[in-house]
């Protein structure tokens, strides 16, 4: 896979995500015109389908230095410049400088074209989706997801939950959607009250808007808009086996990234980082603390390498643990052969996903993890959710899927599901 990557990447054959066949591309008027290319996926042998897509302009490899350099005002040197083929991309999309209020138009447009198609996709009028769980790295206002709802045409009533995790947001949403043991004494269980209802999760990041205020030349080439948000009925469509979610503070930084939300900023020692709110009278608010730059900017990284100590080890740890779990279940279940299908891993870069692969096997524990993401560049906590999309068509009834989220902070959620029909 990776050498495909790099091959059509170095031969100009970058295709964009607006060029694929199933894609309906259109305009959203704001600034003279952003595009925006959404699609829409359904199994319906599973019963669960969605939509994702990306807006703002393409830009392979050999172009988007141009758009960094004009960003910065300065020459991007070689030695700056990524090897971001080898890291599994060859595309991301971005939007040129708006203005605040053009930004929130334009990312509220984005965000309920999206919940809409994702509830046509499962065959639901907005009007019957029952809850909404979105992870955002950076949302554009601090009520957005009520906003995106209401110009979707979702009702007042229905649950909604933004989940400030990083790119951790999606699996921490769908986490937080099908198990029942994450609910603190005091707060709703989610996902008891979501049982057999009608519910939205997905991952809804306008990352170059995040990262435009970033001279960050890391952040600059690696990132770029995406979102995806997959329809599910938890216990009918989807079942919960096991899961668990995980906090570790990135002390040294590695991952810097600027709460851009609702957060005391406060660290006990002894007690989680994640912070719950009631937001609204439907809306709860799950912020999760971020080792925040020491600059005004949003984002600073240390680099690749310093991505794959962040989140290898621990990362390998969680997924262990989860997959202890399963094995277990299988046995009492007497389904001592049933394997994972496939893991929806989070696309921070197909390097960290590949030793991630090894570390795992080091274990004994092998299972498909497919690279599905090379034409979005890291779009944070929506790639979870693009990714099981794009391997939705291939799965069947009572396939066990893993779902591997992590993100800056440092956040992780990890949980297995059985699929329905």
């Amino acid at each position: 896979m990776s050498e495909n990557i790099i091959s059509n990447d170095l031969n100009g054959a970058t295709p964009s995500f607006f060029t694929r066949p199933n894609v309906r591309q259109e305009v959203i008027p704001v600034a003279g015109g952003i595009p925006i290319g959404i699609e829409r996926v359904l199994n319906p042998k599973v019963g669960i389908g969605g939509a994702y897509g990306t807006w703002g302009e393409s830009y392979d490899n050999a172009h988007l230095k141009d758009l960094i350099e004009q960003r910065l005002g300065e020459p991007l040197r070689d030695e700056e410049k990524m090897n971001l083929a080898e890291l599994g991309f060859v595309n991301r999309h971005h939007i040129p400088h708006l203005t605040d209020e053009e930004h929130l138009e334009l990312e509220v447009e984005v965000g309920s074209r999206l919940l809409r198609e994702a509830a046509l996709a499962n065959g639901w009028l907005p009007g019957e989706v029952q809850a909404v769980l979105i992870g955002m790295s950076g949302p554009v206002a601090d009520d957005y997801i009520e906003r995106i709802c209401q110009r979707a045409g979702i009702p007042e009533s229905a649950l909604k939950v933004s989940v400030h995790k990083a790119c951790d947001g999606s699996v921490g949403g769908l986490n937080l959607a099908l198990n029942p043991g994450l609910a603190s004494a005091g707060q709703t269980n989610i996902a008891e009250s979501l049982y057999g209802k009608k519910v939205l999760v997905g991952g809804i990041e306008g990352l170059s808007r995040f990262t435009g205020r970033t001279r960050d030349k890391n952040a600059l080439q690696l990132f770029g808009n995406g979102a995806g948000v997959i329809g599910v009925i938890p216990g009918t469509t989807m079942k919960f086996l096991v899961g668990k979610d995980h906090e570790a503070f990135d002390e040294e930084g590695v991952l810097a990234v600027r709460m851009f939300y609702p957060h005391s900023g406060q660290r006990i020692s002894g007690h989680s980082m994640i912070e719950v709110s009631q937001a609204g009278l439907t809306h709860i608010r799950v912020a999760g603390l971020m080792h925040e730059p020491d600059s005004e900017d949003p984002i600073a990284m240390a680099g690749p390498m310093g991505m794959v100590k962040l989140f290898v080890r621990t990362g390998v740890q969680v997924v262990s643990e989860v997959y202890q779990a399963y094995r277990k279940l299988m046995e009492k279940l007497d389904m001592p052969d049933k394997p994972i299908e496939v893991a929806i891993v989070h696309h921070a870069n197909y390097k960290i996903n590949k030793l991630k692969e090894k570390h795992l096997q080091r274990e004994g524990i092998s299972f498909p993890m497919p690279w599905l993401l090379s034409e979005f560049g890291n779009v944070s906590a929506a790639s979870n959710m693009i990714a099981f999309l794009r391997q939705l068509p291939s799965l069947k009834p009572g396939d066990h899927v893993l779902f591997d989220g992590f993100g800056a902070g440092t956040y992780y959620d990890v949980l297995a599901v059985a699929l329905g029909g």
